[in-house]
């Protein structure tokens, strides 16, 4: 295998779907940013269009020489082919799915040439206003005064909500790599390992096998009700002590870019009957949230479902559910539209075949600890195919 995951003509069909798109938006011309670097950032719509990622750490201050380190753009016209814009001196294509790319110190200034180039005027779609930094705006904005720029930051995104035959492929082999790094992680934790050597464990599996992650967030005793004991890497160099509760997740771009995020809760040593009976109550609900997704459903029915059930198990986790208040979300190249949390969606969000999604949740009870669930699933004709299936209890 190559490092380019999908054939080029993958990446085609996604072209026509997002020309389709702005079409629809009436664009006759869009700018697509990202932001890659070192790190996962803005990477979605620029990894989802050119397979394209920065290899610069992002954290360089502007320069003399340098503008706008780690930022890209993809200049999209119906009926031509996408031309991209680096901060690489070298783009290897090998690697980028388009013909038409360059490199540059200035990105900022060579997406500007390009489009008085073509002399382009008057509006043109902007998708990257909630991430690119006024000041590169303010730049573009000068070197291009006869274009007004509208925003339309999910252009992209909801073309690549469904995912096709090989994106739903590439889904299940990034569910086998981050289940069994999980599994590594929760039996490290109830064998005592401490919470880094734990995601040592999990690290090496993913990393084995080709993926990546974005954090492995591991907590544990009175450290359990945040996700991560230590915010700075996500772990702490402490073991759970027998009868503490503790969680931990994989999450991030698992596999070519595409991301996952499970997590479980067990107990080191025999757990008591409060703490079966809290994790095995979030499970319960987690799985009734399932059985209720299908294709036409609508999201805030099962997010109004999840409330309702949670109100009457009697738990409720503060910090961790004002965090994250929703049932889970759609996954794409990140965690994306549609959330599961009445106040997210509306009537029209529906659950659709060929989405990947989550559901998680978080429990907490003074005495007893904190618990916390997410699983990943395919949704198909008949319901969800659970991709991430690592063992919901572990007594």
């Amino acid at each position: 295998m190559g490092f380019r995951y999908f054939p080029i003509s993958e990446y085609e069909e996604r072209w026509e779907k997002v020309h389709a798109a702005m079409k629809r938006h009436g664009h006759e011309v869009a700018l697509i940013w990202g932001k890659t670097s070192g790190v996962y950032e803005r990477a979605g719509d620029m990894i989802y269009l050119t397979n394209f990622f920065s290899t610069h750490s992002g954290q360089e201050p502007d320069t003399a020489l340098w503008n706008a380190r780690s930022y890209s753009c993809v200049i999209m016209q119906p009926g031509k082919e996408p031309e991209l814009h680096t901060d690489e001196a070298e783009v290897r294509l090998d690697v980028v799915a388009v013909k038409n790319c360059t490199g540059t110190y200035d990105v900022i200034k060579a997406v500007a040439d390009s489009l008085k180039h073509k002399k382009i005027e008057g509006p043109v779609a902007f998708v990257g206003t909630d991430f690119v930094p006024v000041k590169y705006y303010r730049q573009l904005e000068s070197y291009t005064p006869k274009i007004t720029y509208v925003p339309n930051d999910d252009l992209v995104r909801e073309v690549r909500r469904i995912k096709s035959k090989r994106e739903l492929k590439c889904f299940r082999e990034g569910g086998v790599i981050v289940t069994k790094g999980l599994n590594a992680l929760m039996k490290a934790m109830l064998a005592g390992k401490t919470e880094a050597q734990a995601a040592a464990a999990a690290a090496k599996i993913v990393i084995e096998a080709g993926g990546t992650w974005h954090r492995i967030p591991i907590s544990s005793g009175r450290n359990a009700r945040y996700l991560e004991s230590n915010p700075m890497v996500g772990y702490s160099t402490r073991p759970a002590r027998l009868g503490e509760m503790f969680h931990g997740w994989i999450y991030g771009p698992i596999w070519q870019g595409y991301w996952l995020d499970p997590g479980r809760t067990a107990v080191r040593g025999k757990p008591t009957r409060e703490q079966k009976k809290m994790i095995e109550s979030m499970v319960n609900i987690m799985e009734r949230l399932m059985a209720e997704i299908r294709p036409g459903v609508k999201v805030k029915d099962v997010a109004l479902l999840g409330d309702k059930l949670s109100r009457e198990s009697g738990y409720v986790s503060e910090a961790l559910k004002t965090n994250w208040p929703y049932y889970g979300h759609s996954n794409g190249c990140m965690w994306e539209h549609p959330y599961i949390e009445p106040r997210l969606v509306t009537d029209k969000d529906i659950f659709e075949e060929n989405m990947v999604a989550s559901v998680e949740s978080f429990f907490d009870r003074k005495g007893v600890g904190t618990a916390g669930y997410e699983t990943n699933y395919i949704i198909t004709k008949k319901g969800v195919e659970e991709i991430t299936p690592v063992p919901n209890l572990w007594w």
